[in-house]
């Protein structure tokens, strides 16, 4: 009878945990592509145009689960040495103690908090690390696409934007009234792990 028990029990534990995997397994990990993702930046120039750059050096990771529209993860490391702007000189500028200081601040990072999507749009919460301040940010993404890549790989690409005021992270060299606020754009494509 103890031995019954114990198959009984032993049967019960082992169905409990083949039960449980499908919802464990069912969350998928990506690692970001450094050579297809993007952080860009569009600021006014002295109200009179636009000035464009991005930083080409990214990294990081997000983790989600397609048949759930909350528990998703996203964590992004930026190069701020990497800025470019097409113009030496300007980037230069940009390095400086007047802007970026990336001496002293050569990360920028952003981690979430909350994601919550549905029919391939995202509301995305989380921290924003920039020039040594972490500010609470919230910005919306859209999924570009998913599916197998050519080399036996499986991606998956979202787009997102965010407008912040430069001094809220302590960037507040004058530029203008018009350039206190700047657009910053997120294109990541992730490779599953």
């Amino acid at each position: 009878m103890k031995t019954r028990t114990l198959l009984q029990m032993s049967t019960l534990a082992c169905a409990l945990m083949i039960g449980s995997t499908p919802a464990w397994a069912a969350a998928e990990k990506y690692a970001i592509d450094p050579t297809h993702s993007f952080v860009t930046f569009t600021i006014p120039h002295l109200g009179y145009s636009l000035l464009q750059g991005r930083f080409n050096k990214i990294e990081g990771q997000f983790t989600l689960d397609p048949a759930q529209t909350t528990g998703a993860e996203l964590q992004v490391t930026v190069d701020t040495t990497s800025i470019d702007t097409n113009h030496a000189e300007r980037d230069k500028h940009l390095k400086s103690k007047d802007f970026l200081d990336t001496e002293h601040f050569p990360k920028a990072e952003f981690k979430s908090k909350k994601i919550t999507e549905k029919d391939g749009k995202a509301q995305v919460e989380g921290d924003l690390t920039l020039h040594g301040v972490t500010k609470p940010v919230s910005f919306e993404a859209k999924m570009i696409g998913t599916g197998p890549d050519p080399w036996g790989g499986f991606r998956r690409g979202y787009a997102g934007s965010l407008r912040i005021k430069r001094a809220d992270f302590g960037v507040s060299h004058n530029l203008g009234p018009a350039a206190e606020m700047m657009d910053l754009g997120l294109y990541i494509e992730g490779l599953k792990k």
